[in-house]
C-alpha cells in the first residue's frame, strides 16, 4: 500500500513543520482519512499527493498551535525524539532539518516559510510544487526560501561538530556542573549563550530565558547546589547526543546547539508531557 510506504516521511515532515510529535501523528492520521476517501486511480504520483495533503493540513495546525504556545507557561520548546523515530535521515538535509537547535530556530519562521524551508531543503522539492503547496506563486515561494534561510543562518554555526565532539562537549559540561566546577563550566559556555527551559507548568522551570555566560554558570551552579540530580545517560535525540536525567526527581532532558566549540544553546526539558519519545532513545 502506498500509504505505509510513504508514512515515515509523512511523519518526518509533519514533525519538522509542528515540532511535536503528538501533533504530526494527528496531521498523518488525517492524511490516511484523506487518502481512504480519494479514488486512487485518479491519483498520478502518490507521494507528490501526499507530501501535498500533509503539509496544508501541518500548516493549518501550525498556525493555530502559536496562538496557544502563546499563552504557553516559559519558554515552549519542541518536543525531542529518539533519533530512530525521527523518519528517514538519509541526506544531510534530513539530518539538519531535524536538529533539536534547527527545529528551535524554525520557531522564528512564519507558518508559510517553514513549510517552504523544510519542503525545499529536507525533501528537495521543485519550487512550482512548493508554491502550489502554500498558495503562492513560485517567485513569492523562492523570497520566501530565502527569507528563512537568510533568519535561520543567523542563528547556526557553519561548521558543525561531529557526533563524538558533540557528546564530548555535552559530558564535559555535565561534568563540570555536577562535579562543581564553576570555572571550567564556565569556560564551556559561549560569551552569548542562551539557556530555555520547558516545564509547561507541570515542573518548576525558568519562566524567561537566561542570557549570557555568567548568568547561565550562575543559573546551572545554583541548581546543582540546591537540588539533587540523578545519574546522567547519554541518549541519541534528533540526531545528535542528549543527556537523560533528573532534578529533584523529575526528568530533565538536556541537550545543547554549539558554536565556536562551545555551548551557545542550552535546552532544559522538564515538561513530562514531552519527555515520552526519548525515555527509549
Amino acid at each position: 500500500m502506498d500509504f505505509e510506504e510513504h508514512r515515515p516521511m509523512l511523519l518526518g515532515l509533519a514533525y519538522r513543520l509542528l515540532g511535536s510529535m503528538w501533533d504530526a501523528e494527528d496531521v498523518v492520521q488525517e492524511a490516511w482519512l484523506r487518502w481512504q476517501a480519494t479514488d486512487h486511480a485518479e491519483i498520478r504520483e502518490p507521494r507528490a499527493f501526499l507530501l501535498t495533503v500533509v503539509s496544508r493540513l501541518a500548516l493549518d495546525q501550525l498556525r493555530s498551535a502559536r496562538v496557544k504556545r502563546e499563552s504557553y507557561v516559559g519558554p515552549w520548546l519542541p518536543e525531542p525524539v529518539a533519533t530512530a523515530e525521527a523518519g528517514p535521515l538519509d541526506t544531510a538535509e534530513l539530518r539538519d532539518t531535524v536538529s533539536y537547535a534547527t527545529l528551535h530556530l524554525m520557531e522564528r519562521l512564519s507558518p508559510p516559510e517553514r513549510a517552504v524551508f523544510v519542503l525545499r531543503e529536507a525533501f528537495e522539492l521543485p519550487y512550482d510544487q512548493i508554491a502550489e503547496i502554500v498558495g503562492a506563486s513560485v517567485a513569492n515561494a523562492r523570497q520566501l526560501h530565502h527569507r528563512a534561510a537568510q533568519r535561520l543562518e543567523q542563528g547556526r554555526d557553519r561548521f558543525q561538530p561531529t557526533s563524538e565532539q558533540h557528546a564530548e562537549l555535552l559530558l564535559k559540561f555535565v561534568a563540570a556542573a555536577s562535579g562543581g566546577d564553576l570555572a571550567a563550566l564556565t569556560d564551556l559556555l559561549h560569551e552569548d549563550v542562551v539557556a530555555w527551559n520547558d516545564g509547561g507548568g507541570k515542573v518548576r522551570a525558568a519562566l524567561r530565558p537566561i542570557i549570557g555566560r555568567e548568568k547561565v554558570s550562575a543559573f546551572v551552579s545554583g541548581l546543582v547546589s540546591r537540588y539533587a540530580f540523578g545519574e546522567a545517560t547519554l541518549v541519541e535525540v534528533n540526531g545528535h547526543p542528549a543527556v537523560l536525567t533528573s532534578v529533584a526527581g523529575s526528568e530533565q532532558l538536556v541537550a545543547i546547539e554549539i558554536r565556536d566549540g562551545r555551548i551557545h544553546g542550552l535546552y532544559g526539558l522538564l515538561n513530562p508531557d514531552k519527555l515520552s519519545r526519548v525515555r527509549t532513545a
